[in-house]
């Protein structure tokens, strides 16, 4: 077991998943503020593990297996607090995604799927020596997700912020409608690159299911 500092950042991530997915239900917009800084530093710790262990040649057996792994609870600690929060607005906070209303059931059905679907099939080609690596469309597909993941937390406390600080104005009109579009227009992309980056991954790999 090789404890590298790729390693050490891996683990890390996978530690902060419970603190961002318990955060965002305290009340008050701190512990979301909170919850969306430590998920930037979780998702940006992604990029540097990555660089630092193909850098410095320390790529190992441990970092390919806890990787996936924390890239996955990742992605299911956020979407615990966006699916509950979305669909149980209170009476001062209305937390709904703009134009979609509550997070819906076949979305969370969909990424999770998809991220299951991949790592099942990834170990299957792995079995009869084929590695399959990320391709752009795959790459993609995590970028507009980490960046729809960070603008709904975001506007988890940007909605907390005006429930305890009310004001009007044309910045926070001009606010409340360009984050909304952001959050909207990002889970759209989302969905649509994790169909598009699943059907490029399949058809690439088509041989391995025949």
């Amino acid at each position: 077991m090789r404890w590298t500092l790729p390693n050490i950042l891996t683990l890390a991530r996978i530690c902060l998943t419970p603190v961002i997915a318990l955060l965002p239900f305290i009340q008050g917009y701190w512990p979301k503020v909170i919850a969306f800084v430590i998920f930037l530093v979780a998702a940006f710790s992604d990029v540097i593990d990555g660089y630092l262990a193909r850098r410095h040649n320390q790529i190992s057996e441990l970092g390919q297996l806890l990787d996936p792994i924390a890239d996955k609870l990742l992605l299911f600690a956020t979407l615990i607090p966006i699916f509950w929060l979305t669909r149980h607005p209170t009476i001062l906070v209305d937390y709904r995604i703009p134009w979609w209303g509550s997070f819906p059931v076949w979305v969370a059905l969909l990424l999770v799927g998809r991220e299951v679907l991949m790592t099942a099939f990834r170990f299957f080609a792995k079995r009869r020596g084929v590695v399959i690596p990320a391709v752009g469309a795959g790459k993609l597909k995590a970028v507009v997700q980490n960046v729809f993941i960070g603008a709904t937390l975001f506007w988890f406390a940007w909605k907390d912020a005006l429930a305890t600080h009310p004001f009007a104005g044309w910045f926070r009109n001009f606010w409340d409608q360009f984050h909304g579009a952001v959050v909207a227009l990002t889970l759209a992309g989302a969905i649509l690159l994790t169909v598009y980056s699943l059907g490029v991954y399949l058809y690439r790999y088509r041989q391995l299911l025949k």
